[in-house]
């Protein structure tokens, strides 16, 4: 029999006018470097989602065993910037081919993941996906999990606008640095 466990849930507060997505795609810092660049996008915040553990350190979650992902929670103007436009600078800024990695990370808590708030995102993010893999975009198939939210809990304050903060150290240069070029190369149009 297999056993099933409930996620613990965590409320949600969008302030008005702006819209709410969580998004997975490797290492938290690498993500929240290129969202806190673009037009539109109000507030970045990184953190876990989608696991079994309340409030898990940062330590537990490089273990991989909590079952949650590094992830963002993008606060953001829809007037400004939608979300299709926001899904498309998602999916062009990291690898979503490779399961449970993103380059030299690996494990379950770099999974490429959109944890949607409503019926409206998800179908959104379901029929985008389904495009870009029809129309071969990437050479293998998209592995990005597409699933409800039910949980955030906010990373350390070390963790949260590490880049801005770190931005010399070789991780940052090597790793986040060619991510926000890229960012700057195809999506100049997005940027604050």
């Amino acid at each position: 029999m297999d056993v099933v466990l409930e996620l613990p849930k965590t409320e949600v507060h969008i302030p008005k006018g702006l819209d709410l997505i969580t998004l997975g795609a490797g290492c938290f810092w690498c993500i929240e470097a290129v969202f806190q660049r673009i037009n539109g996008v109000e507030k970045v915040v990184s953190g876990y989602s989608g696991g079994y553990i309340e409030n898990p350190s940062y330590e537990q979650i490089g273990s991989g065993t909590t079952g949650h992902a590094e992830v963002i929670q993008v606060y953001f103007d829809p007037e400004v910037i939608s979300l299709t436009q926001l899904l498309e600078i998602f999916w062009a800024t990291h690898n979503p081919t490779t399961l449970n990695r993103q380059g030299a990370d690996a494990g379950p808590q770099y999974r490429s993941s959109i944890f949607y708030h409503n019926p409206e995102q998800q179908k959104l993010a379901l029929t985008l996906k389904a495009q870009l893999n029809m129309s071969n975009v990437f050479e293998r198939p998209i592995v990005t999990e597409i699933t409800a939210y039910a949980n955030f809990y906010p990373a350390e304050d070390r963790y949260q606008d590490y880049f801005n903060q770190n931005g010399t150290q070789l991780y940052c240069q090597f790793v986040i640095l060619p991510k926000v070029n890229k960012l700057k190369e195809f999506f100049a149009e997005r940027l604050k």
